[in-house]
């Protein structure tokens, strides 16, 4: 069995991921495909992660790939998060995982209203609740080709069953009263039916709009087979992410054992040895060269320190200061393929450091440029991570 060591990990990081010097990506499309997707659950972190792998790239440029070009497009997909993903891939990822995904919060949206105080705009409660959800979403899809483009409150007016709201654990004190909208949106998403657009506001807003999928994107999403699909999205993982454990794949599929199991026999990986951990790699990748020295800036919840649930080999000691309780990342300095810090906007605009571990003076140094490069590149925007993790609430304070 072939030993592959932390450091020769570290190096396919820094090159697989366009972080090293003379790796970057010369467009945006290329820079997302490289790392399968990028997270898009903050808005700002599609911007910050494309800025840190594309030399150049402006955020008129990410937006025209979004909402001109429409060569990347949003997406819910793995483990119900959303991403942006190249559209080439949108028919992979979402026979891979978006089905699956949809059926589960259909299931879960349907177990909600039944076990909820339901109340439509009329008063009543349908009966058939499986039924009056389906006509819902077939009126709204014909009000949004209609409209061409709306966000939620617009198709509201004009789809007022929209509006029916769902009593959850009366009597408790957690109930909650919850309008469907956004649930009979994202269903509607999750099926491929509808796309999110260009939000409302600036490039960190998260208000968006929607339209017909057909519509934004000239055509319907082609149909995959779900196994040759899972086998596809397997592979291309392990090719920005690999070698790593079996566990790190079902982890970030969201996909039982069987499943990933399945997708892997399809593949025929190597069985390689991570110092100790058996992982596995795609047949034929040799690629160990190293890369010269780097440093990077990563917005939170990149798809870099979230591509593995096993970050030891690159994480360190810094968990606690760089995550929050629910396993989200915050903004992270890197070197040499390892997380050294961390790192904020404060509300004046300054980026500021923190490193939590000595690099020596000529990559702190280059940590500081890289420092003021994020800050020269967002310019008037403040942005603040969605999921705020210790160490940046206090350089903040």
């Amino acid at each position: 069995m072939r030993r592959i060591t932390t450091a020769q990990r570290r190096a396919r990081l820094a090159r697989r991921h366009r972080l090293a010097g003379g790796a970057g990506a010369s467009t945006v499309e290329d820079a997302t495909g490289s790392l399968v997707a990028l997270h898009a659950t903050d808005p700002a972190t599609v911007f910050l992660s494309l800025r840190a792998r594309v030399p150049g790239v402006t955020v008129a440029g990410v937006e025209r790939a979004l909402y001109e070009d429409r060569s990347l497009v949003r997406m819910m997909a793995m483990r119900r998060t959303l991403f942006v993903v190249p559209v080439a891939s949108v028919p992979v990822v979402q026979a891979a995982a978006g089905r699956a995904v949809a059926a589960t919060q259909r299931r879960r949206y349907l177990s909600l209203m039944d076990g909820g105080v339901m109340t439509d705009v009329a008063g009543d409660a349908p009966t058939d609740r499986a039924a009056w959800l389906a006509d819902v979403e077939a009126e709204t899809l014909r009000t949004l080709v209609a409209r061409g483009e709306a966000v939620g409150a617009e198709l509201a007016r004009d789809v007022p069953r929209l509006g029916a709201s769902v009593e959850l654990a009366q009597g408790r004190s957690y109930a909650a009263t919850q309008r469907i909208t956004s649930w009979v949106l994202n269903l509607m998403a999750l099926d491929g039916r509808i796309v999110r657009t260009r939000p409302r506001g600036s490039w960190i807003s998260q208000q968006w709009r929607w339209a017909p999928t057909d519509a934004w994107l000239g055509t319907a999403i082609a149909d995959v087979p779900v196994e040759e699909a899972r086998a596809e999205l397997v592979r291309r993982w392990l090719a920005a992410f690999g070698p790593a454990p079996v566990t790190d794949i079902k982890w970030w599929t969201g996909w039982p054992l069987g499943q990933v199991r399945a997708a892997l026999a399809a593949i025929g990986p190597e069985e390689v040895d991570l110092d100790g951990t058996p992982g596995v790699l795609l047949p034929g990748d040799t690629d160990d060269e190293a890369p010269e020295p780097w440093v990077a800036l990563l917005p939170g919840l990149d798809p870099t320190p979230m591509g593995w649930q096993e970050r030891s080999w690159f994480l360190g000691p810094h968990a606690a200061a760089l995550f929050d309780r629910n396993g989200n990342v915050g903004p992270t300095v890197w070197c040499d393929g390892r997380i050294v810090g961390g790192w904020a906007q404060r509300g004046d605009g300054e980026v500021v450091t923190r490193l939590l571990e000595d690099v020596g003076a000529e990559a702190a140094a280059a940590v500081e440029a890289a420092a003021a490069g994020v800050a020269a590149w967002v310019g008037p925007t403040r942005v603040t991570p969605r999921f705020r993790t210790p160490l940046e609430k206090e350089l903040t304070a």
